[in-house]
């Protein structure tokens, strides 16, 4: 595998001692002033170049079975676990190679309480007003939040945007064991011109892509739980007392394809996003030289341990939030799926 750019490499410094990424990135800027940099600079035309690579090409007929498996999949899915529910809203613990809509065609009418289920014993007719309050991948598994009324829904759905929710994602990583234990990431995240997700600078922040989009910031927290079989499975670290100084993206990466080498290890990562980007993510785990496995678009081996992955081991772990309607916090946490209770055991 190819070296990574430098800034990756650098270790967490000592407690007390200066941080070797003052002088080696460089100097930060809030977004605010880097968006008002750049609001003048290009002329119509220009677009500023991605610093991750475009989606390999052998990725297109593999992520069309996928979706073809998925489809047929979601028309027969009959129902997702519910891990919390009261009269507002429930929470359904998504299975892997499912698409989102399912959740809520598949949804038990049974399962409405309250004041819902009343109306609905009186008149059968009567169907609940379901909402998504947010979205995972199609071969992401993990919570998702059912509301069951407007109110409700546009609550859950503004606390999602604004980043009040607070959620922790489990991945399993194939790559070289990085130098650190814990890092945050800090990009810019957009489309490119041939309509792939990818990451760019910092110093693009606010600039215009093709389509009328522009470059928005993304940031995510990873901590490392495990390395081939190695380490701690751990409860999630506030991030109020984190005092990790940030990695700020500013150069083109190198090739982070893996290619299943035998030198290549198992990582588990626990991810905290303080975003919610489009395959934020799997994007930064794929300039972090970890792609995630299965994870085609942006690296990930297609094959490991001689079987094909079905998808990609990603999972939407917990949700922090305040009620919308009582006011009381919430923290859930969902079932591990296999391929985390495989790697966790070998931890143990």
């Amino acid at each position: 595998m190819t070296k990574l750019p430098l800034p990756l490499l650098l270790l967490q410094p000592p407690a007390g001692a200066a941080s070797p990424l003052r002088s080696l990135l460089p100097p930060a800027r809030s977004l605010t002033a880097m968006s008002a940099a750049t609001s003048t600079a290009p002329s119509i035309g220009e677009y500023p170049s991605p610093v991750s690579p475009p989606y390999p090409a052998t990725s297109k007929d593999l992520e069309l079975r996928r979706a073809m498996t998925a489809s047929a999949r979601s028309a027969a899915f009959a129902s997702a676990d519910v891990v919390f529910e009261d009269e507002w809203l429930a929470v359904v613990d998504k299975p892997a190679g499912v698409y989102c809509d399912a959740l809520l065609t598949s949804f038990p009418c049974s399962a409405v309480s309250g004041k819902h289920f009343l109306r609905l014993a009186e008149n059968p007719a009567t169907k609940p007003n379901l909402h998504l309050a947010n979205r995972l991948d199609r071969d992401t598994s993990g919570l998702m939040v059912i509301t069951k009324c407007n109110k409700v829904a546009g609550k859950l759905v503004k606390a999602f945007t604004d980043h009040k929710v607070k959620k922790t994602y489990l991945a399993l990583c194939i790559g070289f064991p990085p130098a650190w234990e814990k890092i945050k990431i800090c990009s810019g995240h957009g489309r490119s011109k041939h309509g792939a997700w990818r990451v760019y600078a910092m110093s693009d922040v606010g600039r215009s892509l093709p389509g009328g989009s522009v470059v928005r910031d993304m940031s995510t927290r990873f901590e490392v739980l495990g390395v081939n079989g190695k380490g701690q499975f751990r409860e999630p670290y506030s991030l109020d007392t984190d005092d990790i100084e940030p990695i700020t993206v500013q150069e083109k990466a190198t090739d982070q394809t893996c290619g299943g080498d035998a030198n290549s290890s198992v990582i588990l990562v626990r991810a905290y996003p303080q975003s919610g980007r489009t395959h934020q993510i799997r994007l930064h785990c794929q300039y972090l030289g970890l792609p995630i496995r299965g994870d085609v678009k942006y690296g990930g081996v297609i094959e490991w341990d001689g079987v094909e992955c079905e998808g990609h081991a990603l999972h939407a772990e917990s949700l922090s939030f305040v009620h919308p309607i009582t006011g009381l916090p919430i923290t859930l946490r969902s079932p591990l799926p296999p391929w985390a209770k495989d790697c966790i055991s070998a931890m143990e």
